[in-house]
């Protein structure tokens, strides 16, 4: 018998990538016991709530939740609040807590300037050895045609011993949901996600702690312009180039009695090359 976490994502992959959020949901209604594994493996749209201290919108992923709480960015704060002595092992401080301040400074500035709204958080955290963290960039629109970019961009970083350069590692996924229903064309969707991944050893700038702290939203930054600027050609040329071509071959915007005419001056062409003697 197969294991019913890889049964479930086996499943998901055959599913329509619009609906994983609520598949995922009747997955884990049926194996409760899979949500943790399941939450932590399956990328889905992100969700939006407002932190109460702050007023600030913030998006919800599986970093920066514990249970059924999310930790705001902005006040730090979770929302519902957990018990004191959970939160002091989940809530940064000091130098985490500084550098994920300035990193959503910087990429709620690089959101605007980018995507001209939608909403953008980024979550620090502690490990054995260096530390990670996750970039979040949401853009919705409704209306007739809707339309959904969701980007996570996880990153791992090790400090070298000299602390003047450091380790890199970035795993970048974004999920394009987009629909149109109207009169003239009916129903049209396209959906799926893309993943790629990128390690870099970067310099650190500075000898005091603000200057390497600083240097490494700097590089985290970088870092996550140029990998969503190539996943955005990536995904223009495979889901978009791929759907003009098959729509133009299942659709000619050409008169059929033009196409017709073509193919019998065709075949005449080559009737008289084949009668023709040299």
């Amino acid at each position: 018998m197969s294991d019913p976490f890889d049964a479930a994502l086996d499943l998901l992959r055959r599913l329509p990538p619009s609906q994983t959020q609520q598949n995922l949901a009747s997955i884990i209604s049926i194996a409760p016991n899979l949500e943790d594994d399941l939450l932590s493996s399956v990328d889905v749209g992100l969700a939006v709530k407002r932190c109460p201290k702050s007023g600030r919108d913030y998006l919800c992923c599986d970093y920066n939740r514990d249970g059924t709480s999310y930790r705001s960015p902005w006040s730090n704060d979770f929302d519902p609040p957990i018990d004191p002595d959970d939160a002091a092992d989940l809530v940064p401080r000091g130098k985490i807590r500084r550098m994920e301040e300035e990193l959503n400074k910087s990429i709620d500035v690089y959101r605007e300037l980018y995507y001209e709204g939608g909403v953008s958080s980024a979550y620090l955290w502690q490990l054995d050895e260096g530390f990670a963290g996750v970039v979040l960039v949401k853009k919705s629109s409704g209306g007739a045609g809707k339309g959904g970019w969701d980007s996570i961009n996880v990153f791992e970083i090790i400090e070298a011993t000299s602390k003047r350069s450091a380790h890199y590692k970035l795993t970048s996924t974004v999920i394009l949901d987009l629909g149109l229903r109207n009169d003239a064309v009916g129903g049209l969707e396209l959906a799926g996600n893309l993943t790629r991944q990128e390690e870099l050893d970067q310099p650190l700038a500075g000898l005091r702690d603000a200057e390497i702290e600083s240097s490494h939203v700097a590089n985290m930054g970088r870092m996550v312009e140029a990998m969503e600027t190539r996943l955005r050609n990536l995904l223009q040329e495979v889901y978009f180039g791929k759907a003009k071509d098959v729509v133009g071959d299942l659709r000619s915007i050409r008169l059929l009695s033009e196409a017709e005419q073509e193919r019998r001056s065709h075949k005449e062409v080559i009737s008289k090359m084949g009668g023709a003697t040299i």
